[in-house]
C-alpha cells in the first residue's frame, strides 16, 4: 500500500536523514571545491585561458544519440572517422544498427569503434517495456549484458527513469530493487549498470511531497551496484523547475552538490548546453555545447578535483536535436578542450 504525507516511511527517512549527514560531513570539501572552480571575472562563463585544461585527458565522449540521423544514413565508419578527426577519445552507443547503411555485428561495430582510435565506454538501454520480448533491462536482461560484454563495455545503462511503478515513494522503491538486481548481474560480468537522469527525477514524491524522488533513488540503491550518469542540463531544468514543493515550500538544490557528496556513484555525465530563459517552460533552451549558460569550467573542474583527481570520470558531449550533427559534435570538442582552470 502507498504511503501518505501523514504516514512517513521511518526506514527511508533514516537513509535520507544519513544521505544528509553524509552530505554535511563531505560538505567542507564540496565547498571548498565550489569555491575553487568558481570563475574569475575574466573567465566568467566561458573558461578559455592558458591554464590548465578542465577536461581530462583521454575523457572525452559522444552519445551516438546526437549523431543518429548520419549513423542511420552514413553507418558507424564515416560516423567514427569523424570523430576521430574531432578528438573524441569515446563514445556511448544509443543502439547498435545503423539504418540504410546496412547490417552490421557487434563484433564489427567493436572492431570499427576500435580501429578509429574510440573506446565504447557506455550504452543505453530500455529498463522496461510491455512487450514480453522487447530489448529491456527487464524483459531481456541476459541478452542485453551478453551484448555489453561483447561489445567490451565498462558500463551498462538506461536513460529511462524508475517510473514504471509510479512517482510514489513505494513505486520508486520497487524500481530501485530492480536496479539493484541488474547492477548484480552486471557487477557479475565486471561492468558497472547505470542511470541517466532527465529534470522529472527531480521533482517530489506525490504521496510524500517533502521528499525528492532523486533522493529515494540514491538512497535505496546500493551503491556498489548501482551508477549515476548525471545529465548535467536536464539536472539544471531541474533545479528550475522543482526548486519548490507543491505547497510553495522552498526547496533548492544543487546538481553539483550531489556530485561532490557521492563523487564515486556518477563515472558518467552528459554535457549538453542550455541558454537561461525564464520565460520557457524549462528555464532553458537547449544549444551547442559552449553556445549556454552553464559553466562547465566550473563544474568540470570542481568533479576532477575530488580525490585528488584519481575518480574515473568520463564527459559525454550530447545536444537532443541539433541543427546540424557533425557541426555539433566538432564545436562541442574544441569547446571542452578550450576550457583553462584559470587565465594567466
Amino acid at each position: 500500500m502507498s504511503r501518505t504525507s501523514s504516514t512517513p516511511d521511518p526506514e527511508l527517512s533514516r537513509k535520507l536523514s544519513r544521505r544528509g549527514m553524509l552530505g554535511v560531513a563531505a560538505g567542507a570539501t564540496a565547498a571548498a571545491l565550489l569555491g575553487a572552480a568558481a570563475p574569475t571575472a575574466a573567465a566568467h562563463g566561458k573558461g578559455h585561458g592558458h591554464g590548465r585544461p578542465v577536461l581530462p585527458p583521454g575523457r572525452l565522449g559522444i552519445q551516438l544519440y546526437s549523431l543518429r540521423d548520419k549513423v542511420s544514413t552514413l553507418g558507424f565508419a564515416a560516423v567514427f572517422a569523424e570523430l576521430e578527426k574531432y578528438g573524441y577519445d569515446e563514445v556511448e552507443y544509443a543502439g547498435y544498427t545503423q539504418g540504410s547503411a546496412g547490417a552490421i555485428t557487434l563484433d564489427q561495430l567493436r572492431r570499427l569503434t576500435r580501429d578509429h582510435g574510440l573506446r565504447a565506454i557506455g550504452s543505453h538501454v530500455g529498463y522496461y517495456s510491455n512487450d514480453p520480448a522487447a530489448y529491456t533491462f527487464a524483459q531481456n536482461l541476459d541478452k542485453v549484458l551478453d551484448d555489453a560484454q561483447a561489445l567490451g563495455l565498462k558500463h551498462i545503462g538506461t536513460a529511462s527513469g524508475p517510473w514504471r511503478y509510479g512517482s510514489t515513494v513505494d513505486g520508486w522503491k520497487r524500481c530501485a530493487e530492480e536496479f539493484n538486481e541488474y547492477g548484480a548481474a552486471a557487477k557479475a560480468r565486471g561492468m558497472k549498470f547505470y542511470q541517466h537522469n532527465h529534470a522529472e527525477e527531480f521533482s517530489f514524491a506525490t504521496d510524500r511531497p517533502d521528499v525528492r524522488l532523486y533522493d529515494v533513488l540514491l538512497a535505496e540503491t546500493d551503491p556498489d551496484l548501482v551508477y549515476l550518469e548525471m545529465d548535467i542540463y536536464w539536472a539544471y531544468v531541474g533545479q528550475f523547475r522543482f526548486s519548490k514543493r507543491a505547497d510553495g515550500t522552498p526547496d533548492p538544490f544543487d546538481p553539483l552538490r550531489y556530485v561532490l557528496e557521492q563523487p564515486d556513484r556518477y563515472p558518467l555525465f552528459h554535457v549538453k548546453d542550455g541558454e537561461h530563459d525564464e520565460t520557457a517552460r524549462d528555464g532553458y533552451r537547449m544549444v551547442d555545447v559552449g553556445d549556454g549558460d552553464i559553466d562547465y569550467q566550473r563544474f568540470i573542474s570542481a568533479v576532477t578535483r575530488t580525490r585528488g583527481g584519481r575518480l574515473d570520470h568520463h564527459w559525454q558531449a550530447e545536444h537532443d536535436n541539433p541543427v546540424e550533427s557533425f557541426a555539433f559534435a566538432r564545436k562541442s570538442s574544441s569547446h571542452l578542450h578550450s576550457l583553462r582552470e584559470k587565465d594567466c
